[in-house]
């Protein structure tokens, strides 16, 4: 059981993250007919949304695109701020997205937004306390631990509906603004859902690592 769980847990985001990988690196080779950048796309969906007081700004890292509600920036990372490609414009337009939530009071932005806090505290923690735990025999302590690690699962649950929200009100700017041609929509549509998959990947991870230190809790009970 245990070796299944394991799998699980490794095998399920790794293979995400490589279908995410692999169509990013397909569009970011396919441009876009009106040569649009990231950057642009961002801009032109974010002021015809009324939200001309967010920046978009270019970012370090690979796939690090971002949108950072504390200082209302889209962050995009070089490629796609300055690529007039099919990806560059996808990704652009999903942290857009997000940006309209916050807008709007999209209610599981809100609410993912205030349990950051505690959820980074909790699970930056957690792991220390179930080996403290396991140490001195506690397993009331390495219980505490896992209620702690189940936060950050419940933060990747919330987030879900965020980040295919997003992929949804993008898709949506892209079509009303024809910013895509017909022969693009089927990347862009690619492009958005296979970023938001890596999500429930991620949440499925969670969940069977959870449940595989539950067993093993038990196991020393």
């Amino acid at each position: 059981m245990d070796i299944f769980l394991i799998v699980i847990i490794i095998l399920v985001p790794l293979l995400a993250e490589i279908g995410v990988k692999s169509n990013y690196k397909k569009y970011l080779k396919v441009k876009n007919t009106q040569k649009l950048t990231g950057q642009e796309v961002a801009r032109q969906i974010l002021d015809k949304n009324g939200l001309q007081n967010v920046y978009v700004v270019a970012t370090d890292g690979y796939l690090s695109d971002h949108y950072d509600p504390s200082r209302k920036t889209v962050r995009l990372s070089k490629e796609v701020f300055e690529g007039e490609t099919v990806a560059s414009m996808s990704i652009a337009a999903h942290e857009c997205g997000h940006a309209i939530q916050d807008k709007e009071g999209y209610l599981f932005f809100k609410i993912r937004s205030a349990i950051v806090p505690v959820v980074n505290i909790a699970t930056s923690v957690s792991y220390y306390i179930i080996l403290i735990g396991f140490a001195l025999q506690m397993l009331k302590l390495v219980y505490l631990g896992i209620a702690f690690t189940s936060m950050g699962l419940l933060f990747q649950i919330v987030t879900l509906p965020v980040e295919f929200n997003a992929s949804e009100r993008a898709k949506k700017q892209i079509n009303k603004m024809h910013l895509a041609s017909k022969s693009e929509e089927k990347g862009v549509k690619k492009m958005l859902w296979s970023a938001a998959l890596t999500y429930v990947a991620g949440v499925l991870a969670s969940a069977m690592q959870i449940i595989r230190l539950v067993l093993i809790s038990r196991r020393n009970d």
